[in-house]
């Protein structure tokens, strides 16, 4: 395990890593999980050996620090990352980002245009105002103190085991600031930001997700988008030979 400091209180990012040639291919998960336990599988897999890969946590979710102060908005996640990444002496990495985590990627490699030579978003959020079926619509259609003191139980319960077993590892707070950042966008908001990056970069879409809106645009920017067969959100966990491909450099 390493760590960085993220903010002026001491506060600390936190990442496994295992060792290997570059560039690095670092691996960012999605609101309420952690990075190995959806990556770490992606990452062992023959085709990716030998390559140094980073599976960091970002601020409030998993081994990290979950500050109260903290805004956890999309642009200090971002940041966050980067102290990371510059801590690690890591540069022109890929980034391999799953749905929020695929939001604070485009910020960064927005931002930092240094860390980042390759994205592969697996249903990234791309746009303000997330569908209410989506979670972190749910989550964020709560007051804060609301979610914190009753309203976090009640969605723990009704997630379902998988996403369940990482999520109660998220500290409350900083789980309802990040989806209403997430409600929020960036600053250009991050579908905009994506069109106009100059790295390679890729969008997996799982088949049971239904049609990327603004396909047609994003491929007309440079962006790869692939549907991944018998997928759904978890485009890891469910076809994990499709996501190795898009790793691997195949799509």
């Amino acid at each position: 395990m390493k760590q960085a400091e993220f903010d002026s209180r001491g506060s600390r990012i936190r990442w496994t890593e295992v060792p290997g040639s570059e560039p690095a291919r670092v691996y960012l998960h999605g609101l309420g999980s952690m990075s190995a336990v959806y990556h770490a599988h992606i990452a062992a897999r023959p085709e990716l050996a030998g390559r140094r890969s980073l599976f960091v946590d970002l601020p409030g979710h998993g081994i990290s620090d979950r500050p109260r102060h903290y805004g956890y908005t999309l642009e200090e996640h971002a940041d966050a990352v980067a102290i990371a990444l510059d801590e690690a002496q890591v540069a022109r990495s890929e980034l391999i980002a799953h749905s929020m985590g695929g939001a604070v990627a485009i910020v960064l490699a927005h931002r930092r245009p240094d860390l980042v030579s390759r994205l592969v978003l697996a249903e990234a959020n791309l746009d303000a105002f997330p569908p209410p079926t989506a979670g972190s619509s749910g989550i964020a259609a709560y007051e804060e103190d609301e979610f914190v003191e009753s309203a976090y139980a009640r969605v723990l319960a009704a997630v379902g085991p998988l996403w369940a077993a990482t999520m109660r590892l998220a500290d409350p707070r900083a789980l309802h600031r990040t989806a209403a950042a997430l409600r929020r966008g960036s600053d250009p908001v991050m579908r905009t930001i994506l069109e106009g990056l100059a790295v390679d970069r890729v969008y997996l879409q799982g088949e049971h997700s239904g049609e990327l809106p603004g396909r047609e645009r994003l491929e007309a920017t440079g962006v790869r988008v692939v549907t991944v067969p018998g997928a759904g959100h978890n485009v890891m966990f469910d076809n994990p030979d499709a996501f190795v491909a898009a790793v691997a450099g195949w799509h």
